[in-house]
């Protein structure tokens, strides 16, 4: 299982040290492996919410998320995505820009730093929508009980997440985007490029998670249908039919996926350049990275490790939210990419840990009722 999983992941990582050892020799091959590993520990609870949408997807969809997905991961957004931002903001042609990034490096990564409030605004909206309709969601499994409850109760409110998200946008750009900082320590009056930024990506959560949701329900019904049709035939002995999957539905569940990783990746992105503003480097880095996470993401839906360590999903998602504060913070102040990656690291292993002591439990009680089973899984 683990060779099927990572077999790619393991074939990547060899053609990448080798062509970075080809490229800059064994500094560059130590650069390469830094930067794979803060992507992976930057990118971990990218993986847990990422199984928790594809393990709804069969496996023709779980294919495509590993293989195009994986092109779009590693050339869209770990390549391309630092270029279009020069280009953008330097008001370059992409030619320019490419050509930019090969032989000024310096200049490349100024003007990269420079655009980063727009890039944090606007990653840091997306992830906090996620969150915040996480933690407003009534769920049968609670893991901060105590936080958890209340909260699914403020969520019966229309649009709480939203007023929230948006008023925090509106606190950020008057605070830290009035005093973004920028490339040599300075700092810069950016409050309108982060308002801005921030409702963009405010506005593409809602577009590409509205769709999602909407297709996912379609495929919902179409399963309960197929379902009661095979039940119908079996009654009347009659073959089976095949389930038929929603095309649309699959299609915009893949594309809230790739939504989803570029906004985990925009801390990774700009996180390299403290490491190396050499574009080759950090393409090859961050996307053996990437190819982990995304197998440890099929890793996880094939294991039903998310099924069986319940809190995962929730420690996820505190994760993101922390990191959404965070990727706002830095609009003004700089943060270590190891404080943001320990974070999430942290959230992630105090959920596990919580799930294993739910599942001695239950051992122990050997196999509780319903009644049971729901004040065992209600967490601390």
């Amino acid at each position: 299982m683990v060779l099927k999983t990572f077999g790619w992941s393991f074939a990547v990582t060899a053609l990448g040290l080798v062509a970075a050892v080809f490229y800059g020799g064994w500094t560059a091959f130590g650069i390469v492996a830094i930067l794979s590993v803060l992507e992976i520990s930057l990118s971990f609870d990218n993986a847990v919410v990422n199984a928790g949408i594809l393990k709804k997807m069969n496996a023709f969809w779980q294919k495509i998320f590993l293989t195009i997905g994986i092109l779009i991961a590693v050339f869209g957004m770990r390549l391309v995505f630092p270029v279009v931002i020069v280009a953008v903001s330097a008001q370059l042609g992409p030619i320019e820009a490419v050509d930019l990034a090969l032989t000024d490096k310096d200049r490349y990564q100024e003007l990269v730093t420079d655009a980063h409030p727009s890039i944090a605004a606007f990653g840091g909206m997306f992830l906090l929508m996620i969150f915040l309709d996480f933690i407003f969601e009534d769920r049968d499994i609670k893991w901060l009980g105590w936080l958890e409850r209340p909260l699914a109760k403020l969520g019966k409110i229309d649009m709480l997440s939203v007023c929230i998200a948006l008023i925090v946008l509106l606190i950020s750009s008057m605070t830290f985007g009035a005093h973004a900082h920028q490339h040599g320590g300075t700092h810069a009056d950016k409050a309108e490029t982060v308002l801005l930024s921030g409702v963009a990506g405010l506005i593409t959560y809602m577009i590409v998670g509205g769709l999602s949701g909407y297709f996912e329900d379609k495929l919902e019904e179409e399963e309960e249908r197929e379902h009661e049709a095979e039940e119908k035939a079996v009654r009347e002995g009659k073959p089976k039919s095949a389930v038929k999957l929603a095309g649309q539905a699959a299609f915009f569940m893949f594309l809230y996926l790739e939504v989803l990783d570029a906004s985990f990746s925009f801390d990774g992105v700009i996180g390299a350049f403290a490491i190396t503003n050499d574009i080759v480097l950090m393409a090859l880095g961050l996307g053996i990275g990437a190819m982990y996470v995304r197998s440890l993401t099929v890793y996880l839906v094939r294991q039903g490790t998310l099924d069986e360590y319940v809190y995962l999903e929730h420690g996820a998602h505190y994760a993101i939210g922390a990191l959404a504060i965070l990727l706002l913070v830095t609009i003004q102040y700089e943060i270590h990419e190891l404080i943001t990656g320990s974070i999430g690291v942290l959230l992630i292993a105090a959920s596990f840990w919580s799930s294993v002591r739910r599942n001695r439990a239950l051992a122990a009680a050997g196999g509780p009722g319903d009644s049971e089973k729901s004040e065992v899984s209600s967490g601390v």
